[in-house]
């Protein structure tokens, strides 16, 4: 039996009743790769028709795919072929879920005009699922903490030919993900400040990191926190992604625990950073996502979304369907 078979074994160790189950969801960050640890539409779809709503998915680069010849700055594009792919398969059975939306990568530090060419590639590959890029920033200077998959250096989100790049986004009515650490939240809001045209979304709270040095800093962490969130909603062209807080690098530990967490543990543990979120950005610039399969490591799919709808429950019924739905919706332009 592979490790990957045993985790999913595991993760079926708890199970709960779906709560609102006719909700509709579009579920705006997910990823595919194949290899050992494979997440294609089978297992996308095992997920979202485990008992949830889910109509429409947003996929999420994450290296995959790319192109082995040619121009190395148009490698990326490989992944946007690969993704339109999936989701052209999966319109065959309209039933399930869809995968509408492409969010690929550009190397942002090779100057506006290089980039400028690989977006029109990534929108002629795409055919109008292409949304915007991700290039994540997450540095940290402690060594055994990792960087960002991009290997960004120090203070990329300030430096003047990555704001340089981002304004082509503009132009083609592209979005921007911004990944990056909690201690780097002020960067993005330089980037929102910079370019008050360039619609952003914040992924994952901006990853506070909860291991290694952080360890035991939790609450300190929270409170500054707090700070550059409020400092960085009073941007209108900034939105938030709430989810992605059961990755291990953020400490709550899920993944090492005998049984999976129930929606409940993950709604004590984390509930203050998806409240203040929300009352920061309000619901209208708030999406759910679920960040699979990366947050797979340490939750059902099911159980994930029921926490989500637990966090909600004291929200109105408009509120709900703009974090569900309608919010991702409109982000995206679905």
């Amino acid at each position: 039996m592979s490790s990957l078979e045993d985790h999913l074994i595991w993760l079926d160790l708890h199970k709960e009743t779906i709560i609102e189950p006719e909700r509709p969801i579009v579920d705006p960050h997910h990823h595919l790769w194949p290899g050992e640890s494979h997440y294609l539409l089978e297992d996308l779809w095992l997920d979202t028709h485990g008992g949830h709503n889910v109509k429409k998915t947003v996929f999420i680069e994450c290296s995959q795919e790319y192109l082995t010849s040619g121009d190395i700055d148009f490698a990326p594009v490989g992944e946007t072929r690969f993704v339109k792919k999936i989701s052209d398969k999966a319109r065959k059975e309209k039933n399930k879920t869809q995968i509408e939306g492409i969010v690929g990568h550009v190397n942002l530090t090779i100057g506006s005009d290089k980039t400028r060419k690989v977006l029109n590639r990534h929108l002629q590959e795409g055919r109008g699922h292409f949304k915007g890029i991700r290039h994540a920033g997450g540095w940290d200077h402690h060594s055994e903490l990792s960087n960002s998959h991009h290997n960004p250096p120090k203070n990329l989100y300030i430096k003047e030919i990555f704001l340089e790049s981002l304004r082509e986004l503009i132009d083609l009515n592209l979005t921007f993900e911004a990944w990056q650490y909690h201690h780097q939240i002020n960067q993005v809001a330089k980037i929102a400040e910079s370019l008050p045209n360039l619609k952003i979304v914040l992924n994952h709270f901006s990853g506070p990191i909860g291991i290694g040095p952080y360890a035991n800093q939790k609450e300190e962490i929270f409170e500054i926190w707090k700070k550059d969130i409020t400092r960085l909603s009073t941007h209108e062209n900034v939105y938030a992604k709430l989810g992605g807080l059961a990755m291990p690098i953020n400490g709550f530990g899920f993944h090492k625990q005998k049984l999976p967490p129930s929606s409940d543990q993950i709604l004590n543990s984390q509930r203050h950073y998806y409240d203040y979120t929300i009352s920061c950005f309000g619901p209208d610039r708030c999406m759910f996502e679920s960040n699979f399969p990366v947050d797979k490591q340490s939750v059902s799919y099911n159980v994930l979304w029921n926490a989500f709808k637990k966090i909600a429950s004291g929200h109105t019924s408009s509120d709900k369907d703009q974090m569900f739905y309608n919010t991702a919706k409109s982000f995206y332009r679905l």
